[in-house]
């Protein structure tokens, strides 16, 4: 991996080693990000402001209704929000590469930047054209955050040598920013009625605030490389993906075709349990979505709930979710990460299963269960996850690659969602969604226990 100079830092002063032992030291393992005044303390608390500013927009829970104000039809709204998950596809793979070539940091900069231009668009460009900007630059923005983020931390603590640390940290800081769109959301109808554009103006500000968290993030060394011999034939230049398939591409194309292409491949084929373990992850993604965006307003309809009362049944369950993330250890000592994870998405299924047949008090109930099991299971999730990958140059990358499968699933899930829903059969989608998931979940388990490891890859399941 070829790193920006601002991103690679110095071996620290002062250890008591040779100039020659620090450049050995520096070259097998991963050194700590930053100098060695910068506390650990301060490097999380930036990371929890990045992670408070950077996704709190305030305009989410109205942008429907500003767009229609600003003359769009309902053809236009729906056409740039299927645009918008087309070209977050599209960006994934890209972003996590320039990721992992030129830093976590510089990504994470690129997308703060780009957050803030994203808000300030609908200000004063309000056609459709505008707008179909608007969501483009929110889906860079946010394909060039979603893997740094989540590796930065991790090779961060990893280098301090405290990487049991991720799941709080990861947890908390989703907690923080969910808290942050509960008092927001409260408040959106009246900065919209106050003046319409209100919500997208101080959305910006809290991208540029963002800005501020990630130019004072300190810089990240430089990440292990993993010599030829220590390779699979596939990164080497053998098997399917060899370097030959190369050949034909220019100079630059080709080097990054077999620095950064190649290993994904590798990655990916040569370690099942990386795959099963995205796919899990996809599994919670699915049906989060479906019960917070997709489903939310037709579930709620269909119980004769007011629209009034869209939003405060939405701020409880982001606090709901909001407690489950800072309570990550909840099964600790109970259970392994992955079985906490299998469980946590039998839950998020059967509450899905519960709206199903429940009046307006076991409804908001089984609301407030699946954001509680949604909350709980992401960090720890995360956590598994990152442990399945082993080559930290590819972080990023490989974080993307299950990014963008997590949307793929979500497009081919759409359809049958608008079917059930024009034929006003709800109740019956949220039954199959809940069926499929918990079969696929145990398929993936059944899986997971079979699987053989290959030499040296141990199983990303932490021992406490």
């Amino acid at each position: 991996m070829t790193s920006s100079p601002d991103d690679v830092s110095p071996v620290q002063a002062g250890a008591g080693v040779t100039p020659a032992e620090a450049g050995a030291q520096q070259s097998s393992r991963v050194v700590s990000l930053g100098s060695s005044s910068v506390s650990r303390r301060r490097v999380v608390s930036l990371y929890y402001g990045f992670q408070f500013f950077f996704p709190l927009h305030l305009w989410l829970p109205v942008f429907y209704e500003y767009q229609r104000r600003m003359g769009l039809s309902d053809a236009q709204i729906f056409s740039i929000q299927s645009f918008y998950y087309l070209v977050f596809c599209l960006f994934e793979i890209p972003t996590g590469l320039f990721a992992d070539r030129k830093g976590y940091r510089t990504s994470l900069r690129a997308g703060a930047l780009t957050i803030l231009a994203a808000n300030l668009l609908p200000v004063f460009w309000t056609s459709a054209a505008g707008f179909l900007v608007h969501f483009t630059l929110i889906a860079l923005a946010r394909s060039l955050v979603s893997g740094a983020s989540n590796a930065y931390l991790y090779e961060y603590l990893k280098a301090q040598g405290v990487v049991e640390e991720y799941k709080g940290v990861e947890g908390k800081a989703r907690a923080y920013g969910l808290v942050g769109k509960v008092v927001g959301w409260a408040g959106v109808g009246a900065m919209m009625q106050w003046h319409v554009s209100l919500p997208y103006s101080l959305s910006a500000l809290c991208g540029l605030a963002a800005c501020v968290y990630a130019w004072r993030l300190p810089a990240q060394a430089a990440p292990q490389h993993i010599s030829d011999a220590g390779r699979s034939p596939t990164e080497s230049g053998s098997g399917i993906f060899s370097q030959q398939s190369s050949g034909t591409l220019p100079a630059g194309l080709r080097g990054l075709w077999e620095t950064r292409v190649l290993p994904v491949f590798a990655a990916l084929r040569g370690s099942r349990v990386l795959l099963l373990l995205m796919l899990q992850g996809t599994g919670i993604f699915v049906l989060v979505r479906i019960g917070q965006i997709n489903l939310y307003q037709p579930v709620l309809q269909s119980k004769s709930f007011s629209v009034a009362s869209y939003g405060w049944i939405m701020s409880v369950m982001t606090l709901f979710e909001a407690w489950g993330s800072s309570r990550h250890d909840l099964f600790r000592g109970k259970l392994s990460d992955i079985s906490a994870v299998f469980i946590l998405t039998g839950a998020i299924a059967a509450s899905l299963s519960l709206m199903a047949v429940s009046g307006q008090a076991g409804t908001v109930s089984a609301l407030l269960l699946f954001s509680t099991a949604a909350g709980l299971s992401y960090p720890i999730q995360r956590q598994v996850l990152n442990d399945a990958i082993a080559d930290s140059r590819l972080r990023a990358t490989l974080l993307s690659v299950e990014s963008i499968l997590d949307r793929v699933v979500c497009a081919g899930v759409a359809p049958f969602i608008a079917v059930f829903v024009a034929q006003g059969r709800v109740g019956s989608f949220l039954h199959i969604a809940a069926a499929a998931a918990i079969l696929c979940m145990a398929g993936i388990a059944v899986a997971l226990r079979t699987v053989q490891f290959p030499a040296g890859e141990a199983e990303p399941e932490p021992a406490g």
